[in-house]
Order: structure tokens, then C-alpha cells, then sequence
């Protein structure tokens, strides 16, 4: 085509164009796209733009029943508490069969203190939606405020059932925590066999029922829950450690052995195999002990009180107190470590046993400026 009808055509098409724009979407249209925007700036963290897109889409469709609690969640992702809950305040206007609404405006009068206001705000969700695990949640947390330990249990638990699995665990040890706090071990013990038993056999559900097991005195199946939620979570080389100590304990040197061999897997540390030489030191088996007492000296962190004098003490056991006293000296030098008793007395005892004064002189003046007062140091 020959450039100048090509440049005719352009005008004529630009003309008919300018005839026949199609029109703007009709307000309803345009809302419902802001809705959208301003939902998907919310998910992504955006709340000033998401605030922006719900403002506009007011404009558009002001009497939309969703408005005010899309714009009263994200001012409660803001901290915005009153103004929240002013919006949801309009939302159960709009809609007072929500349960959601009901469930938030609860929440945020418990965070502002207004636990009575709050109380009747979830009552009312739950008279709604009796499985709201986020109204059954905040209501546990107000009877656990109050002291009402055997409510708190019991919503935690309700709230447990009728959440997402991966919400229950968190859920399951706030009950946990309300019954040991309330000195109720067994309870716990049983509300935790009843949850792992159900299948959730999270690692910190399995390590929260081993540590009631061990003080139940119930070893063995403690040595399962957490060899189970050291299965759960490879990552972790201390339970692993958990289940050698207790095998330790129980004198089983085989499984403990084994056990801190799979700590070692996930991590090489000195305290692991201090723990190995002194078993191996238990069975006469002096040449390995001395192979992870080496193993131990090249591990050594340096900044673990416990490894530290743990491994102190093995030196010692081995002989060699001068070096043990090396290690002591500096630990118990440190700022940090200058109120601590045990450690303070146990480097004036091994200096006294070494007939080094200067040190001894220097531990008890750090006790004494401590404010800690012995009749004799050490």
C-alpha cells in the first residue's frame, strides 16, 4: 500500500474510534476490580494501598456489605485497634449473621481490655459458628487471664479440634502450659498422650510429651517420644541427646552410644562426645574415651558454659587438671559468667587443688564483689 492511503486509513480508523470507544465499566464492575485489588494488596503486606483501593471502591459502592470488614482487617494488620473496630462495628450493621465480624470485634475489644464487651463478642461468633477456632482461641486466652484454668483447657481444646492442622500443636500446648503452670503435670501428661494419639505428632508436641514422660518417671516410652520427634525434625541434634542421656540413666550404654552417634549426624559437638568418652570410660574402654575426648577438644565451641565445664571436668578425670583449670579460669572470667556460684567455686576448688593462690585470690575477691557472702572461699 502506497504510504499515503496507509496514513488515510490510520486518520479514518482513529476517527470511527473516537465514535465508537467502548464505554466505561459500569460502577458495580469498577468496585468489584478494586475489591480485588485492594484484597490482594492486603494479602501481600500493601495495607496503605489496600486502604487506598477499598477507599475508592466506597465511592463506587458505598453501601457494600464487605467494605467496612476489608477495611477493618487491615487496619487490625495495622494495629489500628479502634478504628478497627469502629469498621466492624459498621460491618455487623450491614451483616450481624457474620460470625467473622462478631469473632474480630471480640478479639479487639480483648486487646484493648474490654474483656466483658469481648466475652459477649465471641459468644455471640460461636452462637454463630460454633467450630470459629480463632473466637474459641481468644476466649480461651480471656478464661486463662482470669484464672479460669478448667475453661481455658477446654476452649484451647475445642479450638485445637476445629482448626487447620497445622494450628493445632501451638494450640495443644497453650492448654499444656495452663495445666503445668497450675502445677497439674498429670493432666498434661494425659491431654498429651490424648493429642499425640489423635496423630499429631508434631516434633514439638512429641518433645513436650517425652519431657512430662521423664517427669513422670516414665523413661522409656520418654526415650520414644523423643527419638520420634528427633525423627520429625532432622535438624535437631538435641533430642537425639535427650534419648542417650536417658538411655545413659537407664545404664543402657549400646542405645545410649547409638543415640548420640545420630546426635552427631546433625551436628558435631564437644558436649556429645564428652557424654561418649565417659560411657566408654564406664566400660573400661579407656583408648576411645581418650579418641572422643580429642574429638571433644577440636569441637569445642568456646561460648557453651555447659560444654565448657563439662569438658573441664573430663580433662580432670583424665588427669589433666592443669588443663581443666586453663579452661575454668577463662570461663569464669568472662562478665557474664561472674555471678555464676557453681562455676566461680568450682575454679577456687581445682586452683586451691593445684596450690594456685594467685587464682584462688582473684575467684573469691569476684565472688566477694558479687555480693555473695561465703564464710570460706573456696
Amino acid at each position: 500500500m502506497h504510504p499515503r492511503w496507509r496514513v488515510l486509513s490510520l486518520l479514518a480508523l482513529l476517527a470511527a474510534g473516537c465514535e465508537d470507544r467502548p464505554s466505561q465499566p459500569p460502577p458495580k464492575d469498577q468496585a468489584e476490580g478494586y475489591y480485588v485489588k485492594g484484597t490482594t494488596e492486603y494479602l501481600q503486606g500493601k495495607f496503605e494501598d489496600a486502604l487506598a483501593s477499598f477507599n475508592t471502591m466506597k465511592e463506587l459502592s458505598p453501601d457494600d456489605p464487605r467494605l467496612p470488614a476489608a477495611i477493618g482487617e487491615v487496619y487490625l494488620s495495622m494495629g489500628r485497634l479502634n478504628e478497627a473496630s469502629a469498621q466492624f462495628e459498621l460491618a455487623l450493621k450491614r451483616d450481624s449473621k457474620r460470625s467473622t465480624n462478631w469473632s474480630r470485634l471480640g478479639f479487639i475489644h480483648a486487646q484493648l481490655g474490654r474483656t466483658e464487651e469481648a466475652q459477649n463478642a465471641l459468644r455471640k461468633a460461636l452462637a454463630l459458628h460454633p467450630k470459629d477456632f480463632n473466637a474459641l482461641e481468644q476466649l480461651a486466652e480471656i478464661h486463662a487471664k482470669r484464672g479460669e484454668k478448667d475453661a481455658a483447657v477446654k476452649h484451647f481444646a475445642l479450638a485445637a479440634e476445629a482448626c487447620p492442622d497445622a494450628s493445632k500443636t501451638p494450640l495443644v500446648l497453650r492448654a499444656v502450659d495452663v495445666l503445668t503452670e497450675d502445677g497439674r503435670h498429670a493432666e498434661a501428661l494425659l491431654l498429651l498422650g490424648e493429642w499425640t494419639g489423635k496423630g499429631v505428632r508434631t516434633p514439638e508436641l512429641l518433645t513436650a510429651l517425652g519431657d512430662e514422660q521423664v517427669r513422670a518417671g516414665q523413661l522409656l516410652p520418654a526415650a520414644a517420644s523423643y527419638r520420634d520427634a528427633a525423627s520429625a525434625s532432622p535438624k535437631d541434634p538435641t533430642l537425639w541427646e535427650l534419648v542417650g542421656e536417658i538411655y545413659t540413666k537407664l545404664e543402657k550404654p549400646e542405645e545410649a552410644l547409638a543415640a548420640y552417634r545420630e546426635s552427631l549426624r546433625v551436628q558435631e559437638r564437644a558436649v556429645i562426645h564428652v557424654a561418649m568418652a565417659r560411657l566408654h570410660l564406664g566400660r573400661n574402654e579407656r583408648p576411645a574415651a581418650e579418641q572422643e575426648l580429642q574429638r571433644a577438644l577440636e569441637t569445642v565451641s568456646g561460648s557453651d558454659i555447659r560444654e565448657l565445664t563439662e569438658l573441664a571436668e573430663l580433662l580432670s578425670t583424665f588427669g589433666r587438671k592443669p588443663d581443666a583449670l586453663r579452661i575454668l579460669t577463662s570461663l569464669s572470667a568472662e562478665p557474664d559468667h561472674a555471678k555464676e556460684l557453681d562455676l566461680q567455686l568450682r575454679t577456687a576448688a581445682l586452683a586451691q587443688e593445684l596450690k594456685d593462690e594467685a587464682t584462688v585470690r582473684t575467684v573469691c575477691e569476684r565472688i566477694a564483689s558479687s555480693g555473695v557472702k561465703l564464710k570460706k572461699c573456696p
